[in-house]
């Protein structure tokens, strides 16, 4: 089809992918920003370099327990930005964030570590850019929300996909009303590229790791090198699987086209079934949640990569016209056999490297730093969806049907479910305001 006739269909579905590109336009006025970054791992290297590329901001600050990674970040960040100043470096972010001279913190650790820096680097004045999900559990990503209410700061959750050009197309598609009455949406992570982690034996910690601080309010455990670094992501203690780690992702798209109401209830299910390792998340997992008129269903498999379509990874938008599939290089419209035609492909680019949003999203955080808005992913949308992909592993892991009051944040008549909704800090750590609603 032709754009003339792509625009009959969505008019305002191609306005979107004008605005989203980045565009400086103040920086000879404007005073570099001063960053600060915690958690110096890939991820947090990626994204801090992306704000280089897109604004001229001052790293200041790089904090890590990890010695290695702490040094190896701040002769990479000495060698690409600007001024070629190797910023300070720190073990631990409370003596950072006493810095006068910080106006950002990026908060780029294991998930068990986001909550704490975000609320204290709020109530330290400054604006917080912190990787998904936005919290552990439902009483962390509340304190963090109120935080940043309190003090008045913009926080935007690290999920991009909501600034990408094509997503913001679909979006607007799935909200024009074509695809008819919508009953039903899928979104799934079949991914042959994660698992499989092997049973390495407790160890000593690496040299140069303050591996007490790493572990900081989680449970004291024996070192073991596949609850470190990347594959922390498969215990309990520090994250929530591909449930949380891929589910907010695309889970956060479901819900930026189907709206902000929440869900009623939740049932999920799932195990180790091909994964013989030591990690504890299940490697295969569906849950379904039920919303006012229509179901999300969620599935994730590890080791495994064919998905919809052939698909590793999407979301699916089934209406009573039209299903529309969307995932990375594209989306889709695929009418109903008996319905009239409806038939859309629209493709990425190839050779656009922005495709996936990430250079947008800082854009679009650096932006709100400066006109105090709030970012596409803040606080409160991170919270929301972060929400979401945790009672799915509390309806896992409680092998329970979830009730789910959203006004007061609890779980109904289920006293094992409402307990993992908060976690037991180790002392001496402690988090400012949490505490769920009464």
């Amino acid at each position: 089809m032709n754009r003339r006739q792509f625009l009959k269909l969505g008019a305002t579905a191609l306005a979107a992918a004008t605005a989203v590109r980045y565009v400086p336009t103040t920086f000879a006025v404007q005073k570099p920003r001063r960053v600060g970054l915690i958690g110096t791992g890939w991820y947090g290297k990626s994204a801090l370099f992306r704000l280089l590329q897109v604004e001229p901001v001052e790293v200041v600050s790089l904090c890590d327990p990890d010695s290695r990674m702490l040094n190896e970040a701040a002769d990479m960040v000495a060698e690409r930005q600007p001024s070629k100043r190797r910023p300070r470096l720190y073990k631990d972010f409370r003596e950072m964030l006493r810095e006068r001279d910080l106006d950002i913190v990026m908060v780029s650790t294991p998930d068990h570590w986001h909550a704490l820096p975000t609320v204290l680097a709020c109530q330290a004045g400054k604006d917080v850019y912190v990787e998904k999900p936005l919290a552990t559990t439902v009483a962390e990503g509340r304190a963090m929300v109120e935080a940043a209410r309190r003090h008045q700061r913009v926080v935007q959750m690290g999920t991009q996909w909501r600034d990408g050009a094509h997503y913001q197309e679909a979006i607007e598609f799935v909200q024009c009303g074509k695809l008819g009455k919508i009953r039903q949406v899928r979104a799934w992570a079949y991914l042959d590229w994660v698992g499989g982690i092997g049973n390495p034996p407790d160890r000593d910690p690496p040299a140069g790791v303050d591996y007490d601080f790493w572990l900081g309010p989680a449970p004291a455990r024996p070192f073991n090198p596949n609850r470190f670094h990347f594959n922390f992501r498969w215990f309990w203690d520090y994250a929530g699987g591909l449930m949380t780690d891929w589910g907010v992702h695309l889970i956060n798209l479901a819900l930026w086209a189907m709206g902000p109401t929440p869900p009623r209830t939740v049932t999920s299910t799932g195990g180790k079934y091909v994964c013989e390792d030591n990690s504890e998340t299940p490697d295969t997992q569906v849950a379904v949640y039920e919303f006012p008129g229509y179901t999300l269903i969620w599935e994730h498999q590890m080791l495994g990569g064919v998905g919809l379509g052939g698909r590793p990874h999407g979301i699916s938008f089934s209406g009573s016209e039209a299903t529309l599939i969307l995932y990375d290089r594209g989306w889709e419209v695929i009418p109903e056999p008996k319905k009239r035609n409806l038939t859309i492909k629209r493709m990425v680019d190839p050779q656009d490297r922005d495709a996936d949003g990430r250079r947008a999203h800082v854009g679009n955080f650096l932006e709100c730093v400066r006109s105090r808005h709030a970012p596409t992913t803040n606080v409160e949308v991170g919270h929301f969806v972060s929400t979401v992909s945790i009672l799915g592993n509390i309806a896992l892991r409680t092998n329970s049907r979830i009730i789910w009051d959203a006004t007061r944040e609890r779980i109904v008549r289920n006293p094992e479910a409402d307990a993992l909704l908060r976690r037991t800090y180790r002392k001496p750590w402690s988090l400012p305001y949490l505490e769920l609603p009464a």
